[in-house]
């Protein structure tokens, strides 16, 4: 019997953040052939406020890829630079850029997406933290054919993810990985996995963060408190504010006692919500390091009968 070896595929890969990563790494080790990676322009970061290129861009530069950093793709000559590359397919895992319709329709097979969600739920910026948020028992990857509207493109491929009482940033790496053995699995033999049109009923919406949705909202079940304190660590951090200082809760735990919301109860940093109470394990001051709740007790007070809220 003879196996028939997988296709190489003429590639471009487009991503920025830490999340597509896995993706890069693993298509050039499965032996594609990247002829260019598309990411976001650097940005300024650190105390310096240097330049700094993004996660994929660093990456691409170790494997020797071209990389290229357009601002926008709407120009003629962006869009023609593009179709030149004469690609099978383009690889897209949280790029950051709207790709119109002359980018989508370039390669042979298309722009392939790694979203991380299970679609047509939490299509949009955002599908990790609006799980955690929502309470979601499961997410996931799906790989997708981009169209023009916000990830409402054919599915091809799907794998289920466990959310459990992760954080952002551990679910994230997951579905980092999980989205990279997908993809290449997908590429490997395209036409095994017929397009499956999602159900426009079933959409959810993840919109984008913000800053103010991460200060701790303790009127509502201790349950609810953790998930917002998990869906926002790393960043931005859920947080509660006293004496004009912002602190930040990257973990929590859940406490069987009641009180008024908001209300610290004890000198161990208890704090009521609606329903039941948590208390932070891991507690970091505005421009701190992160603290054990031991650690931070060493050097900060908080009054019993405090509002938090």
């Amino acid at each position: 019997m003879t196996v028939e070896t997988p296709k190489k595929l003429r590639l471009a890969f487009m991503g920025t953040p830490e999340f597509a990563v896995p993706a890069l790494r693993a298509l050039h080790a499965a032996g594609h052939e990247i002829v260019a990676v598309y990411s976001q322009p650097p940005r300024r970061a650190g105390r310096g406020k240097k330049l700094s290129p993004s996660p994929v861009q660093k990456v691409a530069e170790q494997l020797g890829i071209e990389v290229r950093v357009p601002v926008s793709l709407k120009s003629k000559e962006a869009q023609a630079e593009f179709s030149a590359l004469d690609l099978d397919a383009a690889v897209v895992a949280a790029y950051g850029l709207i790709l119109p319709q002359a980018i989508l329709d370039a390669p042979k097979m298309g722009c392939l997406n790694i979203h991380g969600s299970l679609l047509p739920r939490w299509r949009g910026a955002a599908p990790v933290q609006r799980a955690i948020l929502a309470g979601d028992e499961d997410t996931g990857i799906t790989i997708m054919q981009m169209e023009a509207g916000l990830d409402t493109g054919p599915m091809l491929l799907k794998s289920i993810t466990s959310v459990a009482e992760k954080t952002t940033g551990e679910l994230t790496e997951e579905l980092a990985r999980a989205g990279a053995d997908l993809m290449v699995q997908y590429l490997a033999s395209p036409g095994d996995y017929p397009p499956e049109v999602q159900d426009d009923a079933l959409a959810t919406y993840a919109k984008k963060i913000t800053k103010e949705e991460a200060r701790v909202n303790f009127d509502q079940p201790a349950s609810a408190v953790l998930q917002q304190i998990r869906a926002f660590n790393p960043v931005p951090g859920a947080f509660f504010e006293f004496g004009g200082d912002r602190f930040r809760i990257h973990a929590a735990k859940p406490v069987n006692v009641s009180g008024r919301a908001g209300i610290l109860l004890d000198d161990h940093i208890t704090i009521a919500c609606s329903e039941g109470a948590i208390k932070p394990t891991l507690i970091q001051k505005a421009g701190r390091p992160k603290l054990t709740l031991a650690e931070f007790l060493n050097g900060t007070q908080i009054p019993v009968g405090t509002s938090l809220q």
